[in-house]
């Protein structure tokens, strides 16, 4: 190859990273479909939040607080934690990377279970570090096979708890034992995106990185509060895990009126709480669906999240259902990257949504029969 012939590479390792794929909102023709993909609250957001985003459109000029402050403080009070130990995010999907940059590089490894969220596999490629990955116990978390792959390689553990996109949820005792089986230099990463759409909120979580050096919180905005769009992620631990972190984010990584709708957010309570209810009502409903249709071979894998996932092993495919449904106008996550093609993930939605997605199901397997 000639001077001029050549062009810049990128590190091989990052050639290998799949990018992350995100669930989809129309069809392949365009038409907009009934979105279920991507784990969004169907209620939307407060009020108060709407309120302060529009509230700060006379703002934009200005950089925001680099240090979200006042976001920090708000957290800090509602949950009970010192506000020097939390650094906000673009999402925690940020902060998720972060960690992995800030504690692991070539040479190095990082652990993460079966069928746990994408980003780890992204975030851990990305910094040259190896992928292991953990068997799992019929979808769910197994302790002892985390532990079972632990070397001195070995730099973090990420556990997202529930996890997405299986749903399952490992009981807080377990969650410990996980973390004193691991080495003292290897960081415990316990992802709770969906830790609001738990009954008891996990306190035990906050507890456990309050008492220890290697265990960091995330958790985000976006799910049980309705913030997608404005991309607020939060993270919790010893001071030294949140100076690591900021010493590598960006300097203005949440915006004004993301600050600002955060804190209205975290304000009212009583929308959380109506949304954690609508979620486990249709939740539980559409458990009881997909196990009437048991004869069809489908499955729920027990969820404490705001979704199920689905497992087909029967004459219709996850495949010919996932296209199926985006006939009848509706779209869910089909995973078959991550070694999930015979599963659908579906989005708790509405009542009418909920309703209308399983009937579609419910007359795709009988055509099929």
């Amino acid at each position: 190859m000639t001077q001029t012939q050549k062009k810049p590479l990128p590190k091989g390792y990052i050639s290998e990273i799949n990018a992350y794929t995100p669930g989809k909102a129309k069809a392949d023709d365009g038409r907009a479909l009934i979105k279920l993909s991507a784990n969004e609250n169907p209620l939307g957001c407060c009020p108060d939040a709407s309120a302060a985003l529009a509230g700060e459109a006379g703002k934009v000029a200005r950089y925001p607080d680099p240090a979200s402050n006042g976001l920090r403080l708000a957290l800090a009070d509602h949950y009970g934690l010192e506000s020097d130990r939390i650094v906000c995010g673009t999402g925690s999907d940020e902060l998720l990377n972060l960690i992995a940059m800030g504690y692991a590089g070539e040479g190095d490894e990082i652990i993460h279970v079966n069928y746990g969220f994408a980003v780890y596999e992204i975030a851990t490629r990305k910094v040259g570090a190896k992928v292991v990955i953990a068997p799992d116990d019929d979808y769910a978390t197994d302790v002892d096979a985390l532990l079972a792959l632990v070397t001195p390689k070995t730099r973090l553990v990420y556990l997202a708890n529930p996890n997405n996109p299986t749903g399952t949820y490992l009981v807080a005792s377990e969650v410990e034992r996980l973390h004193a089986g691991l080495p003292a230099d290897v960081i415990l990463v316990l992802d709770q995106a969906y830790g609001e759409y738990l009954e008891d909120d996990g306190p035990q979580a906050f507890d456990l990185a309050r008492a220890h050096d290697n265990v960091l919180i995330t958790r985000t905005f976006s799910k049980i509060y309705g913030l997608a769009a404005e991309r607020i992620g939060w993270a919790y631990g010893q001071p030294h895990l949140i100076d690591t972190i900021n010493r590598i984010r960006g300097p203005f990584n949440v915006t004004t009126a993301g600050q600002a709708a955060a804190i209205a957010a975290l304000g009212d309570q009583d929308f959380v709480d109506a949304s954690r209810e609508h979620n486990a009502e249709w939740r539980s409903w559409m458990t009881g669906e997909i196990a009437s249709l048991s004869n069809h071979g489908l499955r729920a894998i027990p969820s404490e999240a705001n979704f199920l996932l689905v497992i087909f092993d029967g004459a219709v495919s996850a495949e010919i259902a996932d296209r199926e449904l985006v006939e009848a106008g509706y779209v869910v996550r089909r995973l078959a990257g991550q070694g999930l093609g015979h599963a659908l993930r579906m989005t708790i939605g509405t009542e009418e949504e909920n309703r209308g997605l399983m009937k579609a199901l419910r007359d795709i397997l009988e055509k099929k029969r």
